[in-house]
């Protein structure tokens, strides 16, 4: 039985048996110990470290846990910037086929297109985020605290997602997966650069495709002193895991949310945008100091988790487990990745990759690479290069190419002898045989997965909303009494169904937690607060009766992802 049978829908009166047949099957390795899992997360970076061959960088502790740990030379996001990327990640299905491949859905609505609202986005009814499979399973879920998945998350998913959010706050003996994101390498912290540069922009040497300037070279030296930060920071909290005796016990992951950052870095899918440092130190530090050559990609990052916890991932799930009693022998031949909408600004780019070439196709080839973005043009280096451009000084050809219109439909690069991807070779009789190999590897994957960036975005929203101006609202939860308790249902398909239990009437529905964290928060000038009021847990309804006694108070919050959430109340009489 799997989980994805097990979410099925049934009836508002008839439970989720099949859910309790998988849980009846699982729940019998609680004897044993589940494995404690840690994501520390960075923002932006390209495997800019020493581990990884990095000439002149200086990032100490991370080179340390590579010693620790298993090294992948051959990890790759599904785009090129945060929430596509993230939302992938989350949910190890690809963002063209669930709604969210669009650069962002929640926005200020001066920076959506026009005709397209600030939304949520609605996800097919069987797709969850992975952690809500792991609650389920006696896990402990906690996000320290960036989000940016696309969708707003049902209150099943995380016990908590706060800058307090942390393992600490666990049950004593529960397992737990925590994740920590590190915000000081993303590309805000280069639009405002260091006030002192660790390194010497003299020194730096720039990819093939910028011009040779001092503002350039400023700006590379500026992003490796926030990465050398940002491994400060990866020191203390590998430091903080020590000091609270989970550090040796847990699978430890480190990796980026996509590659960057600087100009004509993140938002590609190319390299430069796609190809991230990731490294796993296993329990125990088994297979110190490894290296890994499997070509994996992000959406295999989920499937991946739930295998480590001891769960058979859901059948529709892209993504492949490479770790774990789950892991899947057969490995990826291809990585793929999709960009679309970044801003105002509609693209339509798909590519592959077999780790040793990658094909590009461009659905729109009469915009050119570049976008016109308020944002990254806060960047001091991109500033310098849109007016050389527009001044007619740049001489680097590889650079033009960034700002010529049409660009090309189709393009291949010999990315094992080409890794700046400067050198087209689709079209040469010679690369004829891969290209068209390529081609058809990424066309078979967009028929199978589907695309939903075919329809205008517009479309897709009002096809969610049912043709209304506003997303539709999860059926209100039905609270069943039976003997001892209660059980709970949705007439909405997809709905995940929370609930939390008080003694009397509702109250005290909030704690307050010490701040940690390592994310924007701490960025922030002058925010200067120690605590913060958080949320208290929601439980995951996953079929059965819930125990209630007379005198105690069940809240039910029910939502399926894009769906506005609905809530209902029973207080248990005598």
């Amino acid at each position: 039985m799997t989980i994805r049978s097990a979410f099925q829908y049934v009836s508002p009166r008839k439970i989720f048996w099949p859910l309790q047949i998988f849980l009846a099957t699982t729940f019998l390795g609680f004897a044993q110990e589940k494995p404690n899992i840690v994501w520390i997360v960075c923002e932006d970076i390209s495997p800019y470290l020493g581990s990884y061959g990095e000439a002149g960088i200086r990032t100490p502790n991370l080179d340390d846990f590579a010693r620790e740990a298993e090294r992948y030379t051959r990890v790759y996001t599904t785009s090129g910037v945060c929430a596509p990327s993230r939302s992938a990640i989350i949910t190890g299905m690809n963002q063209i086929s669930i709604g969210t491949p669009h650069m962002r859905t929640h926005n200020d609505p001066r920076l959506m297109p026009e005709g397209v609202p600030s939304h949520s986005a609605v996800l097919p009814e069987n797709v969850r985020a992975f952690p809500e499979y792991l609650r389920i399973n006696g896990y402990y879920t906690s996000n320290n605290a960036k989000e940016d998945y696309q969708f707003e998350e049902p209150v099943t998913v995380w016990d908590e997602s706060s800058v307090a959010a942390s393992y600490r706050n666990r049950a004593a003996g529960q397992p737990f997966f925590s994740v920590f994101n590190l915000a000081i390498s993303h590309e805000s912290q280069v639009i405002r650069p260091p006030d002192s540069l660790y390194y010497d922009p003299e020194a730096m040497t720039l990819p093939l495709y910028y011009e040779n300037t001092r503002q350039m070279r400023h700006d590379k030296a500026a992003l490796f002193t926030r990465i050398e930060q940002m491994d400060r920071d990866f020191g203390e909290l590998i430091a903080q895991l020590k000091t609270d005796g989970v550090y040796q016990d847990s699978y430890i992951i480190f990796y980026s949310d996509h590659g960057g950052n600087l100009p004509w870095m993140k938002r590609e899918i190319l390299e430069r945008g796609l190809h991230i440092p990731f490294m796993v130190r296993h329990p125990q530090a088994r297979g110190a100091g490894s290296v890994n050559n499997d070509l994996i990609s992000a959406v295999d990052f989920a499937p991946s988790m739930l295998s480590i916890a001891g769960i058979q991932p859901p059948q529709y799930l892209q993504g492949k487990a490479f770790l774990g009693p789950h892991a899947n022998e057969e490995k990826n031949a291809y990585i793929f990745a999709a960009r679309d909408r970044t801003a105002n600004h509609y693209d339509r780019v798909r590519s592959v990759s077999d780790g040793t070439f990658r094909y590009v196709y461009n659905f729109m080839p009469e915009v050119p690479k570049y976008q016109d973005l308020a944002y990254r043009k806060q960047m001091a280096s991109m500033r310098e290069i849109i007016d050389m451009r527009d001044a007619g000084e740049i001489t680097n050809p590889f650079l033009l190419d960034w700002f010529q219109a049409p660009k090309p439909q189709e393009e291949l690069y010999y990315t094992a002898k080409d890794p700046d991807e400067v050198h087209n070779l689709a079209g040469n009789p010679a690369f004829a045989e891969k290209q068209a190999e390529l081609k058809n590897a990424l066309f078979n994957w967009l028929d199978t997965i589907g695309d939903v960036a075919e329809i205008p975005e517009a479309e897709m929203i009002r096809k969610w909303w049912n043709g209304k101006d506003s997303p539709p609202v999860t059926a209100a939860p039905v609270i069943e009494t039976a003997a001892g308790g209660v059980r709970l249902f949705s007439d909405t398909p997809g709905a995940s169904i929370g609930y939390r239990i008080f003694e009397g009437t509702i109250r005290d529905t909030t704690v307050v937690r010490e701040i940690n964290t390592w994310d924007f928060f701490y960025l922030m000038p002058g925010n200067d607060a120690t605590t913060v009021e958080v949320p208290v847990p929601w439980e995951v309804y996953s079929g059965g009766t819930v125990p209630l006694k007379p005198g105690q108070t069940i809240q039910v919050n029910a939502r399926r992802i894009g769906y506005l959430p609905s809530k209902n109340t029973l207080e248990m009489n005598e």
